[in-house]
């Protein structure tokens, strides 16, 4: 991180704001090595720059062990991004920031936003942090994600083409590849279609495309769980994913 701020000095540029999200989505659901999130705050906020936490696919109790994602690392974002899952499906955003980003905005200009404060947005936005809280979605996350995962683990054991299970709550992710960990893409994008001939919708992720995507409603159950379980053993016994497995062994 210093090495970039030092890079961004050279130029002669200084450094406005640092976003992140507290685990990398759409990168292949990358966790953050221990202490990164601190320091790299810590090294932006020394060079004046801003910290934001973007918890647009991470936040709202999704993590179960914490409400934000941000939480998971013991770290205070100056500005915090949210988006669809405070919706629940209704097009909603929203920006949370510290006070003394709040009050740059007093500096004589109006600030001006098409739809900001719409209150039938807002109303939803409550009523969906409301049912989270209400219906203990936060401790169900906690509970059926750390099911899920150990079950996905468990399936990589039999299964050697998944090389990593890893993730938080209900935002888990299990990655395909070969015994030199070269990333298997196709098999990848196999068995997300063959899910959806099951009637589970799922994608994949990452800068390879070969790594399978868990984010099911917070309402996922323990049933439901077992089921995506059972349905991932078998397509990964079909011939398709029988080839790659074998592929993986001559090798």
């Amino acid at each position: 991180m210093q090495f970039q701020i030092d890079a961004i000095h050279q130029k002669g540029r200084g450094v406005g704001a640092f976003i992140i999200e507290p685990i990398i989505s759409c990168g292949g659901q990358i966790e953050l090595p221990d202490r990164f999130l601190p320091k790299a705050y810590e090294y932006v906020r020394a060079a004046g720059g801003l910290c934001i936490s973007d918890e647009v696919q991470v936040g709202c109790g999704r993590m179960g062990k914490t409400f934000w994602g941000f939480q998971l690392h013991n770290v205070v974002p100056d500005i915090v991004t949210i988006g669809k899952p405070l919706g629940n499906g209704h097009p909603l955003a929203a920006v949370a920031c510290s006070q003394e980003v709040a009050e740059k905005f007093a500096n004589g200009m109006e600030y001006f936003n098409t739809f900001g404060g719409n209150p039938v947005s807002c109303a939803i936005g409550t009523e969906v942090l409301r049912t989270v809280k209400r219906e203990k979605l936060q401790e169900n996350a906690l509970k059926i994600g750390g099911f899920l995962k150990s079950e996905l683990k468990q399936l990589a054991v039999e299964f050697p083409i998944i090389g990593d299970v890893r993730g938080q709550g209900l935002f888990l992710g299990i990655e395909l590849v070969d015994l030199k960990m070269n990333p298997l893409g196709n098999q990848a994008d196999y068995l997300a279609n063959r899910m959806k001939d099951y009637g589970i919708l799922m994608s994949t992720d990452g800068p390879d495309h070969n790594v399978l995507k868990i984010k099911p409603p917070m309402v996922f159950s323990k049933e439901n769980a077992q089921e995506l379980i059972f349905y991932l053993k078998k397509i990964l016994t079909e011939d398709f994913m029988k080839a790659s497995s074998d592929e993986i062994d001559r090798k």
